[in-house]
């Protein structure tokens, strides 16, 4: 099967539903090449936060709940989504995109 996101510019993170690192994309290595990049996949991705993180991760893998927030660090601003994915039905884990923002982004409000 091809890698749809392997090329994207933006970083793509995807855990089983034990919190096992499956995937990343090749932006995602970047991002997080100081912990160790692609060595990370099949490492728990609550390895690599805090406890309050550790806790929100636990409750979206059994609740289903997706989760978005912005950050800023190093003077880049950031969207961060995290969501369920789902195989068979079931939810199998969670898919985590992390997307540069620039500094002074539009908004549109549309009505059709």
């Amino acid at each position: 099967m091809e890698d749809f996101f392997a090329g994207c510019h933006y970083a793509v993170t995807v855990c089983d539903i034990d919190a096992m690192i499956i995937y990343m994309n090749d932006k995602a290595c970047k991002v997080f090449e100081k912990y160790g990049g692609k060595s990370l996949i099949g490492r728990s991705l609550l390895e690599c936060h805090n406890e309050h993180s550790k806790e929100k991760i636990r409750q979206f893998l059994k609740t289903g709940e997706t989760n978005a927030y912005t950050i800023e660090k190093n003077g880049v601003k950031k969207l961060i989504h995290q969501s369920p994915w789902f195989k068979e039905g079931k939810m199998a884990g969670l898919v985590e995109l992390s997307l540069e923002l620039p500094v002074e982004m539009p908004h549109f409000v549309r009505t059709s």
